[in-house]
């Protein structure tokens, strides 16, 4: 079980790893917030030849399961060029969020488009390295925030050996989904959990709002994360507010 964190220095990851003592790191590999696409990382060939495992978030503003050309055929791409990136860094997966669709639309469409996704770029070879699909916090019409709506992207997408999955804590809290006993619903459905995003919560249960706290500051109980740890047996990642982080991951060292 190797853990850490999610470093928000771009130019400097491998020195923030260092300094917070982490075993893996999640980084960016463009602006998260635009369509921009992603660039030669300064620390290439050091993160390839470190000890410190790395994986690769993609950009939010990605939505393989849209309905709209507008969106789709971008969220496709960028998926293939970011996991590219990542391919260059020696990442062992990029996360990739469920995605939704608006108001009316039908969920079996979104359900196939995630599916063209692996399709498409099974024609080509594959992807440089597994999307590890997470689940996602609100949205009466999101991919993956409920078990349901997981089961059934991973009847659509499970044969894919590039497919995974990656469980975030404060997600499924706000998503409605009971922390007790989810890593084995989760994996009664998916077979596997690649990757842990270890969160906190700001919100009640069934919020719906994806506001991430530090281990010992939301309204998850931390033992109940730590079982959620314990029972998933992946790497772990923390996404908790950058202040409190490396407090977090030494009451993570102590308890697992």
């Amino acid at each position: 079980m190797r853990l850490g964190a999610h470093v928000r220095q771009d130019n400097d990851p491998l020195g923030r790893a260092m300094e917070l003592g982490a075993e893996v790191i999640q980084l960016f590999v463009t602006d998260p917030q635009k369509w921009d696409k992603p660039q030669p990382h300064p620390q290439a060939q050091q993160l390839r030849e470190s000890d410190i495992d790395v994986v690769v978030h993609s950009s939010y503003q990605i939505n393989v399961a849209s309905l709209n050309n507008r969106l789709r055929m971008p969220s496709r791409q960028a998926v293939q060029l970011q996991a590219a990136a990542a391919g260059e860094l020696g990442a062992f997966g990029l996360v990739v969020h469920g995605g939704h669709l608006r108001d009316g639309e039908d969920d079996a469409k979104g359900f196939e488009n995630w599916r063209k996704l692996f399709e498409r770029q099974a024609d080509k070879g594959g992807f440089a390295v597994p999307i590890l699909i997470e689940n996602t916090a609100g949205g009466d019409h999101a991919m993956a925030r409920t078990l349901e709506s997981i089961e059934r992207l991973w009847d659509a997408v499970g044969d894919f050996e590039q497919a995974g999955f990656c469980l975030d804590t404060c997600h499924a809290w706000a998503g409605g989904e009971d922390l007790v006993g989810l890593v084995e619903r989760v994996k009664a459905i998916t077979g596997r959990i690649d990757l842990v995003h270890l969160n906190n919560s700001r919100d009640e249960f069934d919020s719906g709002r994806d506001r991430h706290a530090n281990l010992h500051d939301g309204h998850i109980d931390t033992d109940m994360l730590i079982d959620v740890v314990k029972a998933a047996s992946a790497p772990v990642i923390l996404e908790t507010p950058a202040d409190g982080v490396a407090d977090d991951l030494q009451f993570l060292r102590e308890s697992v």
